[in-house]
């Protein structure tokens, strides 16, 4: 991504050939809007290679033409144009109507690899769901979507991503006056549990039905010629099927973000996606010493989001889910909560093999043995004792492998502590070396090297980078950007973009950026 655009395509330009399945099967889940007209768009920044991967030109989206259906605008041929209804659950507080109250799904495309995607401007208006704000968004908070939007797509981890965010030439009122910006995001989908909720408040079993199967179909298609009904030979039914495959890409998800130290701040149920993608950057951050209490929202005044609860939220979370697919599982009533609790209770394990699996590849272990469990348990203990910085930790790790421990001995208090762990760690790879040859600690290091990242945003370089954008220069938010994009291969002269932030920098707090 280049504030720059110094490395866009030629040649024919490639608009947007827009479906719109949403608006085709989902009547009475979105209102009909357009967005808001900005008086001076200019871009900020465009990602090139999604552009690329969705099959359009970057050289036209960048042309006047195209940053007009960046910023709302123009409204493309085809395009829907529809804010879409979803209710939620905020803070573990119900909330009937929520909805898309400052965001237009204009459609969905279909990728070079594909796999339909959907284009959605957030920060483009009032629309009815707005709830008395405004409907704009500012620069700050959209370049940090589209910031940490790259960094989690480098890192594996399922993310909506931006494509382009776009100044708007005009003021947001906040706490003082901030300049506006519109940004166009890119989703599997946007279909949210909380959607889910809306739908079995508004249009009972029936809205919630063609909800369920729009969702299959497009994220679980394997699971459409399952009957809708349960026989004795067919124990699940398609939506018991379905509410199972959620969970467990919601198991998966959550797994990876806590192996890389992502606290989400705003775990409400509305963002909480279908799919199994991070959605909505707003109050999130990286963790630097590891404490599993750690919160940076300033709203989460209750710990409610911390990073440790974040499994537990969750499966409560899922738990909503499974009250509006009840009707769907089962006619009976009470073999419906059996079914779907006995899967809901089936999410720590679930969870649990995903972490392990992820905690393996950090400290290199390729299967799994009866002691591995205490092992990884010793391990987070020691971080938390003497609150070591995550990512360094990890990262150090494959010098370790290799018994060179002055990058670690430097991260913890109690180097004592840890040399009586990692006794224990190398002994279990000898072991694994043992029985797999080509498993030796070169190549262990080397894999746990482009395993754990170097480079993940730090709080206060996001910091410095927003800033200095707000102000006109965007040269620290496109370094950090290329940085955070490749996240597992050092670059000489960048050890500041490494380092945790200076004392000077903390208390950190986060803010939804609305």
């Amino acid at each position: 991504m280049s504030a720059a655009l110094d490395s866009l395509s030629s040649g024919s330009a490639s608009r947007f050939a827009f479906d719109n399945s949403f608006v085709r099967d989902l009547e009475g889940l979105f209102e009909p809007w357009r967005a808001a007209t900005v008086p001076g768009p200019s871009l900020l920044a465009l990602n090139a290679g999604l552009a690329n991967e969705l099959g359009l030109d970057p050289a036209w989206l960048a042309s006047p033409a195209g940053v007009a259906v960046l910023c709302g605008n123009d409204t493309p041929d085809g395009a829907a144009s529809v804010a879409q209804a979803y209710a939620g659950h905020q803070f573990g507080n119900y909330s009937p109507r929520l909805g898309d109250g400052r965001a237009l799904l204009l459609g969905e495309v279909t990728d070079t690899n594909g796999k339909r995607r959907d284009i959605h401007l957030k920060g483009s208006g009032r629309t009815p769901f707005a709830r008395g704000g405004d409907g704009k968004a500012a620069v700050g908070p959209m370049l940090r979507e589209c910031l940490i939007g790259e960094a989690m797509h480098a890192l594996g981890i399922p993310t909506t991503r931006a494509l382009a965010v776009v100044a708007t030439g005009e003021q947001v009122v906040r706490e003082t006056p901030l300049p506006g910006a519109v940004l166009t995001r890119v989703a599997a989908s946007h279909l949210r549990v909380g959607m889910f909720q809306y739908a079995a408040a508004n249009g009972g079993p029936d809205l919630v039905q063609r909800l369920a199967d729009h969702a299959i179909a497009r994220h679980y298609p394997h699971l459409v010629e399952l009957p809708a009904e349960s026989s004795v030979d067919v124990i699940h039914n398609r939506y018991l099927a379905f509410y199972e495959a959620v969970l467990d890409a919601q198991a998966r998800l959550i797994a990876k973000w806590m192996s890389v130290g992502f606290i989400h701040g705003v775990m409400n149920t509305d963002n909480m996606t279908i799919s199994g993608e991070t959605i909505d950057f707003g109050p999130c951050a990286f963790m630097d010493a590891f404490d599993p209490a750690t919160v940076y929202s300033s709203i989460d005044h209750a710990g409610r989001y911390a990073y440790g609860n974040q499994p537990v939220v969750a499966q409560w979370n899922l738990a909503r889910l499974a009250e509006t697919l009840l009707p769907l599982i089962d006619s009976d009533k009470d073999a419906s909560v059996e079914k779907a609790t006995t899967v809901l209770q089936t999410f720590p394990e679930r969870y649990g093999s995903h972490w392990t699996r992820e905690i393996h590849a950090k400290i290199g272990l390729a299967e799994h043995t009866t002691d591995d469990a205490t092992l990884i348990d010793d391990l987070f203990a020691v971080l938390q004792t003497q609150r070591v910085d995550l990512t360094l930790f990890f990262r150090a790790l494959g010098a370790a492998a290799l018994d060179d421990h002055a990058a670690i001995h430097s991260l913890v208090h109690d180097t004592a502590a840890f040399d009586s762990w990692a006794t224990r760690w190398k002994q279990q790879l000898d072991a694994q070396e043992a029985v797999h040859p080509h498993l030796d600690r070169a190549m262990v290091a080397a894999t746990m090297n482009v395993t754990n990242p170097l480079y993940v945003p730090r709080n206060h370089k996001v910091e410095e980078a927003l800033t200095a954008a707000v102000d006109g220069d965007l040269g620290p938010f496109t370094t950090l950007v290329d940085l955070v994009s490749n996240p597992y291969t050092e670059q000489p002269g960048r050890d500041d973009y490494a380092s945790p932030a200076p004392d000077s920098f903390g208390p950190y707090r986060t803010f939804c950026g609305t």
